[in-house]
């Protein structure tokens, strides 16, 4: 079984799981300087795709691979593939649900300290022997804690279950949204409040979006949500970009409706330094703290990945079905 993989040889050389070692596979590294379409093409008698989670993998590379069994996100997110297309002919497609929970949870509660303590200016006020002048500016900032925050999650599957059980023992007053609320015994355990989206964003100071990206969500940050929050209020985004209106979000920065911003992804990646959301004005820049998307990124998680894919893979050998199908099949 031939399997393509967008991604570097080294990183699935390091989290290789021992039990793979032993697959009768042939894995095929696509070309940096390569398009999808040219892989493919490179490629046809392809069994089995492998791509990170920002890699398009649309309906003309199907085509490519009349053999195509199954396309596997490196990640948990799969918006990058053309699922229809993958049901439209069979092709199961596949991600790693969970593996990186914990891992973005700890992220999105670093990104709400690091901006409600101003943690990237206070670094850059020492660096640059400013720390008694920055100190002294802080201290008359009546800068909240967080647990005197409320705290809104947009979003309660695996990643926004796990950031509610970080942020309980903080004592922040925890809500949450989704399009299906979850049952009260849920709720119970994490002492997280259902909120209707509207007066979520009313309520809370700080707004950590955990869902995914599909036709609903997609740009559900617009200048109409944002004429709704709480103002001051801190957008917290380790989910996608997507799910934001860029020049919406800036304006709000900018008339100092939003109090600051703290993300791990933007729309587009690679993130060009032009970005309207990264070329701010120097009089609200300090207002964004940044990462470059690594929020799901440790060894565990990548581990956990790797281990998941290629049991996926084992199993179609063995004739079964793989794990965590995402497009209905």
């Amino acid at each position: 079984m031939k399997i393509l993989i967008f991604g570097p040889r080294a990183r699935y050389d390091l989290y290789l799981p021992d039990f793979a070692r032993d697959l009768p596979v042939e894995p095929v590294f696509a070309s940096a300087h390569q398009s999808t379409l040219q892989a493919a093409q490179a490629n046809r008698d392809a069994e089995v795709v492998f791509a990170d989670a920002i890699t398009t993998v649309g309906r003309e590379v199907m085509e490519a691979l009349p053999g195509l069994r199954m396309i596997h996100s490196e990640g948990v997110a799969f918006n990058a593939i053309d699922i229809e297309a993958a049901r439209e002919r069979g092709i199961f497609v596949c991600n790693n649900k969970g593996c990186n929970a914990g891992s973005v949870a700890e992220h999105a509660v670093m990104l709400m300290l690091m901006a409600l303590r101003r943690g990237i200016t206070g670094h850059a006020a020492v660096k640059a022997g400013e720390q008694i002048r920055f100190k002294e500016q802080f201290m008359v900032s009546s800068a909240p804690e967080l647990e005197e925050q409320s705290v809104g999650l947009i979003g309660l599957g695996d990643i926004g279950t796990a950031t509610a059980r970080l942020l309980r023992p903080f004592g922040c007053r925890l809500y949450y949204y989704t399009a299906h609320r979850r049952p009260p015994e849920v709720e119970e355990e994490l002492n997280i409040s259902y909120l209707p989206l509207e007066e979520l964003a009313a309520r809370c100071d700080i707004l950590s979006l955990h869902c995914a990206v599909n036709q609903q969500t997609t740009r559900m940050v617009n200048g109409d949500f944002l004429s709704r929050v709480k103002p001051g209020a801190i957008l917290v985004n380790t989910a996608r970009g997507q799910l934001v209106d860029n020049m919406a979000v800036r304006r709000a920065l900018v008339d100092g409706v939003l109090g600051g911003i703290a993300v791990d992804t933007l729309d587009p990646e690679p993130t060009p330094a032009d970005h309207p959301l990264v070329d701010l004005p120097p009089e609200i820049a300090d207002r964004a703290v940044y990462s470059p998307h690594l929020g799901g990124i440790t060894g565990g998680v990548f581990r956990r990945a790797h281990r998941n894919m290629w049991n996926s893979v084992r199993l179609l050998l063995e004739g079964q079905r793989p794990g965590f199908i995402v497009n209905g099949l």
